[in-house]
């Protein structure tokens, strides 16, 4: 068993059914949670899988980019590749890393992390990825703040789990 590791959390957005993404899209327009994002992880190192890296299409500025591949021969300017997980993890110990996506690297990352935060969509989308459901046998709300976009009215919680 893996331990979880101080310093990881995992950040994601999902609708009412964990709904993450379709054809390797955001199936929703949240420019307040991008924001969100942003504040969050700016400043530090982000894991994401590859096809997550695809859908953006760049480097996020001022953070470190770890790319998660099977291809051990993929490469992108500005970014860091790797070929598991792990060896991601061990390119961020003792630093406050986030998790990006998509929904294989989330699995995956969930026995690591320490902390969710988890923009909750009021509402469903038509989605091919999803996040795991969360587990309240491991997982404590810590804290649920509601909005309400003001560019579509779009209402979300922005949820804080800490691992018990």
């Amino acid at each position: 068993m893996s331990e979880p590791i101080p310093n990881l959390s995992i950040i994601v957005a999902t609708d009412k059914k964990h709904g993450i993404g379709i054809n390797n899209q955001l199936p929703w327009h949240l420019p307040e949670d991008l924001a969100h994002f942003k504040r969050s992880t700016s400043g530090h190192p982000i894991l994401m899988g590859r096809k997550t890296f695809d859908s953006i299409g760049r480097p996020l500025p001022k953070r470190r980019n770890i790319v998660i591949t099977r291809n051990q021969n993929w490469q992108h300017e500005g970014v860091d590749a790797v070929t598991s997980l792990e060896d991601g993890l061990a390119l961020v110990a003792n630093q406050n890393a986030f998790v990006i996506g998509g929904a294989e690297i989330y699995q995956q990352a969930l026995a690591f992390a320490q902390q969710l935060i988890v923009t909750e969509i009021q509402q469903e989308y038509e989605c091919d990825a999803f996040f795991p459901k969360i587990d309240p046998v491991i997982w404590q709300e810590r804290s649920r703040e509601y909005f309400v976009a003001e560019s579509n009215q779009l209402h979300y919680a922005i949820v804080t789990y800490i691992r018990k």
